[in-house]
């Protein structure tokens, strides 16, 4: 039919330029950010496109549901914009009769939401988590940079090397400033290595000096060492035990249905609830008055999008913190939400019908 091949392949190429370009500022946005933590020394340099990657497939699923509401707002829009939608209600085709072809666009973007949030989701992160505890494990001293400071976690130590050897497992002429609200104290020494205790790792450092300044005596020490053990921080991930509960797959979180692995679970569902619940959202929002030089829908549908999405983060902080059930959560939110969006198409159905778009009668001839 007309109709549905002209609407799905307006919708088709909306999606594809909506989605290039929410997809180059997201991308832009995470490597600034992912470039933020290597310069910090929370990753390793080399592992920021990987990590980058991994980001970016943990937000693909809300990219593409965001893709697929602006693009049927905007196609629908600019069918109202340019009295296309009058010629088909003239025509006898109803607003309900634009869910048709819209799913049928959208099913397959649908699909691939639903596996990016239940498979790709915790996988990525699983990676991801397992990529910085590799690096947080390392034996040497090449995750500090040589001539760079670094600051540990508490930000009470700084961190520096001149230089490292060619293997890469000892740093030379290493500078440790460590500071306390009663004292404070530069230590230095000519080699250091980091090495693994429990769940600790530790900066030893041979052949060198400490000075010592007290505060509240104003008193200074000066001791020199052959060997000295400072604490560089503690680990970050232990195994796959502790792994959080967005890295577990949606298959264990079912079979330990915690509040907190139902609250991940609930997030997960929501992000394929809402994006099906946006779509019949978007075709009642999408109306506007072409008579008016002012648009305020599209704007108004992307508040919606924000609103929402909110709400998915807000039931699954509910289901964590035990306050709601998840199936109580999933009822209350997507179910309201999809039958909010079935009232408003109801409502301008209705709204349609009194301006007198009304499906044209046939009347056969008077028999002679």
């Amino acid at each position: 039919m007309l109709f549905d091949s002209t609407l799905r392949a307006d919708l088709a190429r909306s999606f594809g330029a909506t989605l290039v370009v929410i997809l180059t500022i997201v991308l832009t946005m995470m490597l600034i950010r992912t470039l933020g933590l290597a310069a910090g020394g929370r990753v390793s340099p080399q592992d920021v496109v990987l990590l980058l990657g991994y980001a970016a497939l943990g937000h693909l699923p809300t990219m593409l549901a965001l893709s697929l509401f602006i693009s049927v707002v905007a196609t629908l829009g600019r069918m109202y914009r340019d009295s296309e939608m009058t010629i088909w209600f003239a025509s006898g085709v109803g607003l309900s009769r634009f869910v048709g072809p819209v799913l049928r666009t959208s099913w397959p973007v649908l699909v691939v939401i639903a596996a990016l949030a239940l498979f790709v989701w915790p996988w990525q992160n699983e990676r991801a988590a397992q990529m910085k505890e590799r690096f947080e494990r390392r034996s040497d001293l090449s995750r500090v940079a040589p001539g760079q400071f670094q600051t540990s976690s508490d930000g009470r130590r700084v961190f520096f090397i001149e230089r490292d050897s060619q293997d890469g497992r000892t740093g030379r002429n290493v500078f440790i400033l460590a500071s306390s609200p009663l004292t404070e104290s530069v230590t230095s020494a000519r080699t250091g290595h980091i090495e693994l205790q429990g769940e600790d790792r530790f900066l030893v450092l041979d052949r060198g000096q400490r000075n010592e300044q007290d505060f509240e005596t104003s008193e200074k020490t000066l001791s020199r060492f052959e060997t000295y053990r400072v604490l560089a921080g503690e680990r970050v991930l232990a195994g796959v035990e502790e792994l959080p509960p967005k890295a577990l797959p949606s298959l264990q979180l079912l079979a330990q249905p915690t509040p907190r692995n139902q609250g991940e679970l609930v997030w997960r569902l929501g992000l394929l609830f809402g994006a099906a619940n946006l779509l019949l959202l978007a075709i009642p929002l999408s109306a506007s008055n072409p008579r008016r030089a002012s648009n305020w829908n599209l704007l108004f549908a992307l508040l919606t999008f924000v609103v929402y999405y909110n709400v998915i983060n807000l039931s699954q902080a509910w289901v964590a913190s035990g306050k709601l059930g998840m199936g109580a959560a999933l009822t209350l939110f997507h179910g309201g939400a999809f039958v909010l969006a079935l009232l408003l198409l109801w409502w301008r159905e209705q709204g349609n019908r009194r301006f007198g778009w009304r499906r044209p009668r046939t009347t056969l001839p008077a028999a002679t």
